[in-house]
């Protein structure tokens, strides 16, 4: 099921004017809840503020930002210390639940909107937040990926859009200033930049995490509903269906606009075609922006979402996220300091440290935004953006066929072949 929410309750997020796009906000997947901790008089979990503290994430480019918002707290709290547990993303989708499970890893944690979610809670090792001072500091609508049962089991803290990253200087030079409003305008302004001996699109098909984002914004105007990846996973649609046949048709006719060898192209290759500037379009998403800054990107980012049907039938401008879910660990014995510290990022100036430093937009009220390349991505706080129907995909495996038949695509493979093999794929794992 999905909701569609009014314009103007999307637009309310601090000095740049609201928090928006939240088109399609999808309602948790029903399952089991996980472990309310009982709260104290002063309204943290039962447990002093003290001790060695795991937070484990994925964000291995927001550390340094992470050291500095640590010592923040430890200044305000000094029988604590917290340690970063930081693992590659694709091994933190796999391996974190296992990790978690123990209780020695994680006494805070995030975690994914969707598959992980699901399956940490399945596990029983969210602690409910719900009632929680910090909860009301965050749009209510923007946290949704972390509520289930009625239970507001994690806080959702960045807000990203899972659409490429674009190089305006090179979009200039071939002649676009602004972004095409049709699949045959995108596949135009392609053209174009190849003409003039530049890549269009820099894709890693070769990493996991990172080669399935395009899918985001090649889905969200073709499919018949919001929910139609769902759908798939569920057996009511099928990668064999027409729409997700066009789907897959149009990532054959991007073949010519990828670099050499994409399907076997890493993430940082990728990324060092676009800061090199040999790429005009990076396909991942906003969240890469810091890490393109890091390796030496020194003009203007932008976004640009291919518009994959004609522009009267396209409902969405391109697509956001809400994810890196916070939460506490049910089964850590230091809840208490847990609580403490995503109290601390939930503090508006700190999200606006963490905001500024990463070059990523939060669902924490009133935060200030002052980066550049955030200020850059504004204006796609107010459009219409669809939630991102990668992460509506509560089986990785199903999740995998489906993204690897756009790769295979790519590779080579004509479309209808490569949906009838992942369908089978699906078939037999969900």
């Amino acid at each position: 099921m999905t909701y569609d929410l009014p314009a103007l309750s999307r637009r309310r997020l601090l000095a740049l004017g609201g928090l928006a796009g939240a088109a399609g906000l999808l309602a948790a997947c029903a399952g089991p809840g996980g472990e309310k901790a009982a709260p104290t008089a002063s309204g943290g979990f039962d447990g002093p503020v003290e001790g060695q503290l795991s937070f484990a994430h994925w964000r291995a480019e927001d550390k340094e930002v992470f050291d500095g918002i640590i010592a923040d707290f430890v200044r305000k709290n000094p029988k604590v210390t917290v340690r970063q547990d930081i693992s590659p993303s694709n091994d933190y989708q796999s391996t974190a639940l296992q990790k978690l499970r123990g209780g020695s890893v994680g006494d805070a944690f995030t975690a994914f909107r969707g598959a992980q979610f699901t399956d940490i809670a399945t596990a029983g090792v969210w602690s409910d937040l719900t009632g929680q001072d910090l909860v009301s500091r965050y749009e209510p609508t923007l946290i949704t990926a972390g509520a289930q049962n009625g239970q507001q089991l994690g806080l959702p803290y960045q807000l990203v859009f899972n659409m490429p990253v674009s190089n305006p200087d090179l979009l200039a030079k071939a002649g676009y200033a602004e972004a095409p409003k049709d699949w045959d305008g995108f596949l135009a302004l392609a053209e174009a930049l190849k003409s003039k001996g530049i890549t269009p699109i820099a894709w890693p098909g070769g990493d996991a995490a990172n080669a399935g984002q395009l899918l985001n914004v090649m889905v969200v105007n073709n499919a018949p509903s919001d929910d139609a990846l769902a759908k798939i996973q569920s057996g009511e649609l099928k990668v064999t269906d027409d729409w997700f046949l066009t789907v897959l048709k149009q990532y054959a006719q991007l073949r010519p606009y990828f670099q050499a060898g994409a399907t076997g192209t890493g993430n940082e290759a990728a990324q060092q075609l676009f800061v090199q500037q040999k790429a005009a379009l990076l396909a991942t998403g906003s969240f890469q922006a810091a890490a393109l800054r890091k390796l030496g990107a020194t003009f203007p980012l932008g976004l640009l979402a291919p518009i994959t049907t004609t522009a009267d039938k396209a409902r969405y401008e391109g697509v956001f996220n809400a994810t890196f879910i916070l939460g506490v660990n049910a089964k850590s014995a230091k809840k208490g300091a847990a609580l403490a510290w995503l109290r601390h990022l939930s503090d508006p100036a700190v999200a606006g440290v963490y905001a500024n430093g990463t070059a990523q937009h939060v669902t924490v009220k009133g935060v200030e935004y002052t980066n550049p390349d955030l200020k850059a991505f504004a204006p796609w706080l107010t459009r219409r953006t669809a939630l991102a129907p990668r992460f509506q995909f509560t089986n990785l495996d199903v999740r995998g066929a489906v993204e690897n038949a756009a790769v295979q695509v790519v590779g080579g493979t004509a479309p209808e072949q490569a949906a009838e093999a992942a369908q089978r794929v699906i078939d037999q794992k969900r």
